[in-house]
């Protein structure tokens, strides 16, 4: 029963709509009605700039974090390493599932990548600290988020299954699942790349002015 109640939780957390609650706020509008229409941090970063896609990728981020260390509620979890992995991704997965399907925003919300990578912050650090380097060089070098994020989770079930070896049958397909659900949430920004009309963030502005200015 208390497990229940923590995931209900996890989902409620997860459901926290950031993006929108943002936009609504501050700027009057909801996000979901500009861009890409989705209510994540990478459609605020592109409607709303820098500052407000930061602040709304940190807390996605915390949620999934947050979400995970429900389970130190739960003293047999503390004392039972594979037993709290195993919770831990459940609480995740329901904090996932809450940030795209908000009950706090008519079911309607982002994509979840950041939840996802505060989930795997909260359960494996260094494998995330990997997984958040291919996201960043792939985010220098190209400007997409989306890519960025394909190929940070496509290398996460490698660095689990293959660099790290992590002996956890369960969080091997949980690494292999993570992989699917972002590249099945990314369709649309696969085919905007494969056709060249995918929209780049601007995060990194300075360095494409400096440029344009040596051409």
């Amino acid at each position: 029963m208390k497990e229940a109640l923590l995931i209900i939780f996890a989902y409620c957390i997860g459901s926290i709509p950031t993006a929108v609650w943002v936009s609504k706020y501050y700027f009057g509008i909801d996000i979901r009605e500009y861009g890409s229409g989705n209510a994540g941090a990478t459609n605020t970063f592109r409607v709303l700039g820098s500052k407000w896609g930061t602040l709304v990728m940190v807390i996605d981020v915390l949620k999934g974090l947050a979400a995970v260390k429900l389970a130190l509620l739960l003293p047999y979890y503390i004392e039972n390493d594979l037993a709290l992995t195993n919770f831990q991704i459940g609480l995740g997965m329901a904090a996932v599932l809450g940030h795209i399907f908000p009950i706090w925003a008519q079911f309607k919300g982002g994509k979840g990548v950041a939840t996802l990578f505060g989930l795997v912050i909260g359960i494996s650090p260094w494998t995330a600290l990997c997984c958040s380097g291919i996201f960043l060089l792939v985010l220098y070098l190209t400007r997409f988020v989306s890519l960025s994020s394909i190929l940070a989770s496509i290398a996460f079930p490698i660095f689990i299954l293959v660099i790290f070896n992590v002996d956890n049958h369960a969080y091997r397909v949980f690494a292999i699942v993570v992989a699917l659900l972002v590249i099945l949430t990314h369709q649309k920004n696969i085919s905007r790349l494969l056709k060249g009309s995918e929209s780049k963030v601007p995060i990194l502005k300075y360095r494409d002015r400096k440029r344009k200015m040596k051409s």
